[in-house]
């Protein structure tokens, strides 16, 4: 099911973002006077398409959700009768050609732009950002930070929740060579800065800057008190129930949920002689923790889930939203962000600074669109903006084949006066797309590899 479900979102999420794309194409040369043979959502095989009459738009859509096309009346896909040839691609002025290249991506930057709109008006609640404990030697020991700290700003970017913490932490970890700031209110109400430095060969490899970085969401104290049972479990066979309070085990005396559950893991499949506080009597309870394989790590698992004071999960979540108006200036500002990021990080690839580990494939991609769907709306749209994102900025680099590279022919026409050579042309998209190919097989190995660890 997860698999299905994982599909389902990654069709969708590519269907709407191609979709936007080509219908940039699209608009854009119809109002430039540009006739459109035809408008294709996916490739392969033609599952629907609708026609007005022989002269207008074919729409077509078809079995492979993976791209699209608008195909234009254009002399150099060969001959175009002289009732058409008014109407041809390459008989408009360069400017209209220039509008036309480029509509694809700019639509997906203001697509990114409406949905982060949508999110930030209609909110979205979470984790507040509140530091845990600081590991010495870690990056955040280095930077300064202290636990109960609350993060307000990332780089000069208002962070409300965890995760949009996160998000623009890992977003701006390139620029953090030279020193990240980031702003903090202490326990005291009091206004803070910390300079945060992530060396270049931890900032490109993800799971090393997970690993140094060493910054973890605040947990408070929570008693050991059981707060559910799982039917059929280690626990429930055990006379394990609901409000027994967990005293020690096997010695190990604990006033920490957390600190139950580490001993619990670290004893799979051994015995263990379990002190607990019922209704004011003290008992002895025996349990032999089930070993469960999680992150290719053998771990103990009882089923019981912790019984949270009441109150403490609304003190630790926050809700955030705008007007229209802030929200609407604060997309362009997370759009121009991540415009940048998306691009720099591009580029330290390209030159060899960045790990491969940060391209997606269709395989994360698909993955990661289920896993939003599944944490909600507000998720969900947020993700289809980031991909709308790299999408646009992906096709406004200068490579042939993509729509970037379509617009440098276009500038050396703009300088040199007069179309480049179809010759010269034909072999730089002979280029492109090796090259393209190359990528996408580059992330389809990267993906393949993540799947296997």
């Amino acid at each position: 099911m997860e698999v299905l479900s994982s599909l389902f979102y990654f069709i969708v999420a590519i269907g709407l973002l191609v979709a936007i794309h080509e219908f940039g194409h699209f608009w854009v040369a119809r109002k430039t006077g540009v006739k459109v043979v035809r408008f294709s959502i996916g490739f392969g095989k033609v599952i629907w398409k609708y026609q007005k009459d022989r002269a207008s738009t074919e729409y077509v859509l078809s079995a492979i959700p993976l791209g699209g096309y608008v195909k234009m009346v254009d002399e150099r896909e060969g001959d175009v009768s002289a009732e058409d040839l008014p109407y041809a691609f390459t008989q408009k002025s360069l400017w209209a050609r220039t509008a036309i290249v480029a509509a694809g991506p700019v639509f997906n930057l203001m697509l990114a732009v409406i949905l982060y709109w949508a999110v930030f008006m209609l909110g979205e609640t979470g984790m507040r950002p509140i530091v845990g404990s600081i590991e010495t030697g870690t990056l955040a020991a280095q930077a300064g930070f202290v636990e109960g700290e609350e993060i307000v700003a990332v780089n000069n970017i208002k962070t409300v929740t965890w995760r949009e913490t996160m998000e623009t932490l890992l977003a701006s970890a390139l620029d953090a060579e030279e020193g990240l700031p980031i702003e903090v209110k202490t326990e005291e109400g009091a206004f803070i800065t910390h300079i945060l430095v992530i060396p270049l060969a931890v900032s490109q490899e993800p799971k090393r800057l997970f690993t140094e970085l060493g910054l973890k969401a605040w947990q408070p104290v929570i008693p050991p008190v059981v707060g559910r049972v799982i039917e059929n479990s280690v626990a429930a066979q055990s006379g394990l129930q609901i409000g027994d309070l967990i005293l020690s085990a096997d010695g190990s005396d604990f006033t920490d949920w957390i600190a139950w559950v580490k001993y619990v893991q670290g004893h799979a499949g051994q015995k263990m002689q379990v002190q607990i506080e019922r209704d004011g009597l003290v008992l002895m309870i025996d349990l032999t923790p089930d070993s469960v394989i999680e992150q290719e790590q053998i771990i103990g698992k009882i089923g019981v889930g912790v019984q949270v004071p009441e109150g403490l999960r609304e003190s630790l979540m926050v809700e955030h939203s705008l007007p229209p108006v802030e929200a609407l200036i604060a997309a362009v500002e997370r759009t121009w962000y991540y415009s940048g990021a998306t691009l720099k990080m591009m580029g330290q690839m390209f030159v060899g600074k960045a790990s491969v580990e940060n391209l997606s494939g269709p395989i994360s991609i698909a993955q990661y669109a289920g896993k939003s769907a599944e944490m909600g709306l507000i998720s969900f749209l947020k993700f289809l903006a980031i991909v709308s994102v790299s999408l646009g900025v992906l096709n406004l680099l200068p490579i042939p084949v993509l729509d970037g590279g379509h617009l440098l022919m276009f500038a050396v026409e703009a300088i040199k006066g007069s179309p480049v050579a179809d010759s010269v042309q034909l072999v730089f998209q002979q280029i492109g797309m090796t090259a393209l190919l190359a990528l996408m097989a580059l992330a389809m190995f990267v993906d393949i590899e993540r799947l296997f660890q």
